[in-house]
Parts: C-alpha cells; structure tokens; sequence
C-alpha cells in the first residue's frame, strides 16, 4: 500500500495536515473554539491548556503537539495574563518551520476582533496547506499509539490481542508502537520485564508499574470502573491481562514519558502516571488524557479497543475504533472501523483481525479517513501533572 506524507522540517512526516487553533488558558477557550468552527470540517482541531498556573509537562505538551507531523500551521490564542509561556511556545513552533501567530485577547481588542483576526489567519493557512504535494512516506516513519476504553470481557479476549498482533505487523515494517497507562498493567511488570531488551530496562518497567501502584493506593482508587465490571470484569489483574495483549509479543525496546519521542521503530510503553508525590489527582481523568499523551510522543494515529463502545476521537492524529464486542459492534457500527467481535463468534481469526487494523493504519496514509474523523470527533484535555527526565536505561538502543 502506497503511503503520502507531507514532509516537515526535522524530517518526520506527517498524514495529516492539520492547523492548530491552541488556547494557553481556559479564559481564551471560547475565542478558539469560535475561530475554528468555520472550518472545523477541514482538518482544523482545536487544543490547549486550561490552567492559568504554570505547568511544564503542559508547556512540554503543547509545544509537542503543535509541532506534531500531523500539524502544518498554529494559532496561539492568549488572554493575555495567564503565566503559560506563549513567546517560548510560538519561538519553538516558528523554529520547525511551521507558520504559526500569537492573538492576545485583551491587546486585540476582546472577543469578537480576536475571532475576526484569528478566522483570517486560519483560513489564509488552510488555502496554504491545501495547496502542499505530499511525498512518498514508509510504514517505517509511523509512530502508532494504542489505549483501550470502555473495556468489557471481552476486550482482553478479542479487540486487545488483535491490536497487538497489528503492532507486531506494525514493528515488522519498522514502525514505533506504543502502548500506556501503567496504572492499568499492576500484576503484569514480571511478564513485560521478561520481554524488556536489557535487564536495566525490564528493572525501569517493573517500576514504573510499582510508582503507578503506590500512586492509587494513596488515592484509594485503581483503574477499574463501574462500567468494567458491569461488562464482565471482575478484578484489576484480568483487566490488566486484557489490557497488556494489545502491546502484542515483539521485544519492549524502551520506557517513554509524555513528550518523548521513540528515536526508532520498535515497541514502547508510555509512562502516564506522575512522578513524586500524588499532588494532581487521578493520572488520567478519560481516555482523551491518555491519547493526547500518546499524540504527543509523536503519535500519527491511535488504535482504540472498546468493549462497552467509546464515541470518542481526538485532535491531531486520527483514531481507528476496533470493538471488541460483536452486540456492541452491531449497535454501535456507525462509531466502529473493526468488528473484532468476530474472533469470539468464530467468524475471523486474530490474525486476519490483526492484518485488518494493520492495513487500515497504512490506509490513513494514503487517504482513509476514519468514523471518528468523519463524525467530527476531536476530542481534547490536558491536566496538571508533573515528570522527571527519563535515564538511559529506558532507551537503550537511543
């Protein structure tokens, strides 16, 4: 399958070109959000960081995801008095050569001159970027992100597996893949261990799931929903099994943080629980939180597993929905791109559904879209956390 990108330059390549509309405080929201819809229809996502305190996973975040290979121009949207550094941001952006303009609200006038300036901006970017030839892109210049939401019994047993044996076909091409939320692998840090490609990386792994279980039992919380168990889960470990099948059998070649990017194909697990004290609440509020995390370690596109069925897209990279669960399937099709609630009714095998995810992955490439994409969906959120710098034992082969 013939994949296009349109080249950046730092040499990635993206499959989307989307322009950013981004607000540095949740005072500023609004005015974003009215500057895109003219054309939201037309790759235009809106993003940002509601605190008006600072934060620097957040500044970390924002500059990842506005110069994303998804990403062709940004509008930074600013009240003005928030402390986010929106000068660092914009320098960091207009260095990766993308066109990007700061609108702050209260110098411009306020709302309805912000929107008339923010909508001629965006549309003068948008002409711009229509106008660009993609290039030939390989299988090999993917990074792909997997989560799982709305998980049932049967998401460990069909959707989850199937994901991962799409990432070992994935890795085979010489793609980067990663899988998240530690809080939700407690019980199976042993079994990743034994796949780690060094000792000292299958020690940082076992720990990373140890840090996300202290974390909830200081809150008094785990990663486990009424929904879980009204879908036929019973304890943490099965769904931490379930949850675990979809990083797939390949070697674990690193442990990243959000805003680390793979520095080659391989397969990944992304640390998503704060580091030091708890001081953020739950490390994940919606599985949003965990795809933009996924997104900003460069992330082309998402592979979301649903038992229960998730509506949910995102902003920037584009998420493939594989159900789990056939009932669920056939209720909810118009929110679905993968039926693997066919492996559990015997009507496909995990392989065939595996092969499936893997060619509609390379097919966002060569101009697919998905059902979340198509219904609009760009769903965004980004919180208060805090992180220390990865060692070198997490990216050995870096």
């Amino acid at each position: 399958m013939t994949m296009l990108g349109f080249p950046r330059s730092d040499g990635r390549k993206g499959i989307r070109n989307t322009v950013v509309v981004g607000y540095l405080v949740e005072c500023a929201h609004h005015v974003a959000r009215e500057i895109a819809i003219p054309l939201r229809d037309r790759d235009v996502h809106v993003i940002g960081f509601p605190g008006c305190y600072p934060n620097s996973y957040a500044e970390t975040m924002m500059e990842r995801l506005c110069t994303h290979p998804n990403v062709g121009a940004v509008l930074l949207v600013s009240l003005g008095c928030e402390s986010f550094n929106k000068y660092r941001l914009e320098y960091a952006i207009r260095e990766s050569g993308r066109a990007v303009m700061t609108i702050v609200i209260q110098a411009a006038g306020g709302t309805r001159k912000s929107i008339d300036e923010g909508r001629a901006f965006v549309a003068e970017q948008r002409a711009l970027l229509d106008e660009m030839t993609p290039v030939p892109m390989a299988a090999e210049e993917l990074v792909v992100g997997t989560i799982c939401g709305g998980s049932d019994g049967t998401s460990g047993i069909t959707g989850n597996p199937a994901a991962g044996r799409a990432f070992d076909m994935l890795i085979a091409d010489g793609a980067a893949c990663i899988f998240e939320e530690t809080g939700e692998l407690i019980g199976c840090e042993h079994i990743m261990a034994d796949r780690a490609v060094t000792p000292d990386l299958g020690r940082e792994l076992e720990a990373s799931v140890a840090k996300a279980a202290r974390y909830y039992a200081t809150l008094g919380y785990g990663s486990f929903a009424a929904g879980n168990a009204d879908g036929g889960l019973t304890t943490i470990e099965e769904k931490s099994m379930g949850a675990y099948a979809k990083s797939g059998a390949s070697p674990i070649a690193g442990l990243i943080k959000p805003g680390d990017i793979p520095p080659r194909g391989g397969l990944y697990l992304l640390d998503v629980v704060p580091d030091g004290e708890v001081r953020f609440g739950f490390p994940n509020i919606s599985d949003n939180a965990e795809i933009a995390e996924l997104i900003a370690c460069g992330s082309h596109a998402i592979l979301f597993v649903t038992g229960r069925g998730s509506v949910v897209g995102s902003a920037i990279s584009p998420v493939i929905k594989i159900c789990a669960n056939p009932e669920t399937y056939r209720r909810m099709a118009d929110d679905m791109d993968v039926d693997a609630g066919r492996i559990l009714e015997g009507k496909a095998t995990l392989d065939a559904v595996g092969a499936e995810i893997h060619d509609l992955v390379l097919g966002l490439g060569s101009g697919m879209r998905t059902k979340s994409e198509e219904l609009g969906h760009q769903e965004f959120i980004l919180t208060y956390k805090t992180f220390e710098p990865i060692g070198p034992a997490c990216l050995p082969a870096a």
